[in-house]
């Protein structure tokens, strides 16, 4: 008997990943990724992101030929197809579902004037309210901006989506999108459980203009004659999971209940929790959008943490601190003989541009405390490591005070959580257990793919296979010396922040 497939699909800003995964024991039967260097993004002026929506396209077809010649597997092996993509982005398309520009993509900056102006002239109670954010640099206000300094080109606008709704379209000839979707953004009004008319008011959008909206876990559409002859899958293949690549690297994790946490550090960190009731922060230091399993009659919200100097500090210090040619791991080797709190030395790692957790202040990045008769590189190099998780600390308070008890965090062994030193200070800190899982975004769509079209029952039976690689418990004998090493960064915080 044939085998069968999930076919899961990553649209990062850097490339884009395909993996084939085995229904029948949940393993990962191939993956590719491309391009293999990082993906082009055009900034025609400074704080501009920009990436044409046909290279995804071109860049999936390249990862979904190699995995499914690496795998041996034929177009009607693949029984269904999950999205998983870059947030935050905008693409606009006709009436003959061609793009018309360029998508804004989520690090673009321009918009941020037109998310102040309507969060000031519709007033904190709505959008806070309703919106549960700031509208912000999110993708309406990206809209706003194409509105105002394009208009002609605006005129055209049929449709304007995410770029996970386009590879959709061009997968099914479907326009559509979730409510997950829409409230990333800052399209759901939480409040009235409907799209968040009065803002599209505000900035004269039409509401024709807004996508069909589909559950998340759905058959959302299939593949179509065009798309099926050429990618080589079968036509009728349904599309049925499509998410943000946060929410879904939650999902990734198994993480779907109120309480529950996922966490990534890469060059940015995040760490995203569920919350069972609609809440926000009221001064939007952290993001609330619909997780995957939000509907009408159930709330359940993702709250968004992103801290943008993690491992990009860690990086730097190699550079520029570490012993010139020294791996991760001999940094981390050297470091072992320096106890928690780095004997005074602290690490503020706001390096890598604007904190929102720091209400959009740029504060820097700076090492404090150094005595030059007893600091050397190793306690800078821990007292970086414990700076970052010092920072995601911080943000998880605010976490706690909107109402969410973190006690677990699943993270994927990857990045920074591939140091031992990190693992045990934020476990130290938090007081959380830690659990390592082998896992990535496309995976976890391949998975939410077998949800949608009912192949799994729901996401126990999906996860099941999901490997546990370790657990890190807090060690309570240190507990003090990791509370008090925080209070120590917090004072040295808040003599730069006030």
């Amino acid at each position: 008997m044939a085998k069968q497939y999930l076919l899961g699909l990553d649209i990062g800003s850097s490339s884009v990943k395909a993996s084939l995964v085995n229904v029948e024991d949940g393993s990962c039967a191939a993956t590719a990724f491309y391009p293999e260097k990082e993906a082009p993004i055009i900034a025609h002026k400074a704080g501009w992101a920009e990436q044409e929506p046909e290279m995804w396209w071109t860049n999936m077809k390249l990862s979904l030929k190699k995995i499914m010649s690496d795998a041996g597997a034929k177009a009607e092996d693949v029984k269904a197809v999950g999205i998983s993509y870059q947030m935050h982005g905008l693409v606009c398309v006709d009436k003959n579902l061609e793009v018309l520009r360029p998508s804004i993509i989520w690090c673009d900056s321009r918009a941020v004037p037109y998310g102040e102006k309507a969060f000031n002239d519709l007033g904190k109670d709505y959008c806070l309210g309703s919106l549960l954010n700031s509208p912000g640099n999110f993708t309406a206000a990206k809209l706003a901006w194409v509105k105002e300094n394009e208009p002609q080109l605006f005129e055209k606008i049929y449709k304007f989506m995410l770029p996970g709704d386009y590879i959709a379209m061009k997968l099914t000839g479907n326009v559509n999108t979730t409510i997950s979707g829409l409230s990333e953004g800052m399209l759901w009004d939480f409040n009235g459980k409907k799209p968040a008319y009065e803002l599209m008011k505000y900035y004269g959008f039409d509401k024709e203009m807004l996508p069909e909206i589909v559950p998340t876990f759905s058959v959302q559409g299939e593949i179509s004659a065009a798309a099926a002859a050429e990618l080589g899958l079968k036509e009728g293949t349904p599309v049925s999971y499509r998410a943000g690549d946060q929410p879904n690297n939650a999902l990734s994790l198994n993480v779907f209940n109120p309480g529950e946490i996922a966490s990534t550090a890469g060059t940015s960190g995040v760490v995203y929790g569920v919350l069972g009731d609609v809440n926000y922060d009221k001064r939007s230091r952290v993001n609330t959008f619909a997780h995957v399993n939000y509907t009408e009659e159930l709330n359940r919200l993702g709250v968004l943490l992103c801290i943008n100097g993690t491992g990009i500090l860690n990086a730097w210090i190699r550079r520029n601190v570490a012993p010139e040619g020294i791996s991760y791991s001999d940094m981390n080797d050297l470091t072992a003989n320096i106890p928690v709190g780095s004997e005074g030395v602290t690490v503020i790692p706001f390096g890598n541009g604007a904190e929102r957790v720091l209400e959009n202040k740029e504060t820097g990045c700076s090492i404090n405390g150094i005595n030059f008769n007893k600091h050397g590189k190793a306690h800078i190099m821990r007292a970086a490591q414990e700076g970052i998780v010092f920072s995601f600390c911080y943000g998880m308070e605010i976490m706690q005070q909107m109402g969410m008890d973190i006690k677990k965090i699943h993270t994927g062994k990857a990045n920074m959580f591939l140091s031992e030193l990190f693992r045990n200070t934020l476990a130290g800190v938090s007081g959380a257990t830690i659990e390592l899982y082998e896992t990535d975004g496309s995976v976890g769509a391949a998975k939410g793919a077998g949800m949608g079209c009912g192949i799994y029952k729901d996401n126990n039976e999906a996860f099941a296979t999901l490997n546990k690689l370790a657990v890190i418990e807090p060690d309570m004998k240190l507990r003090n010396q990791y509370l008090d090493a925080y209070a120590q960064w917090k004072e040295q915080l808040n003599k730069i922040i006030r």
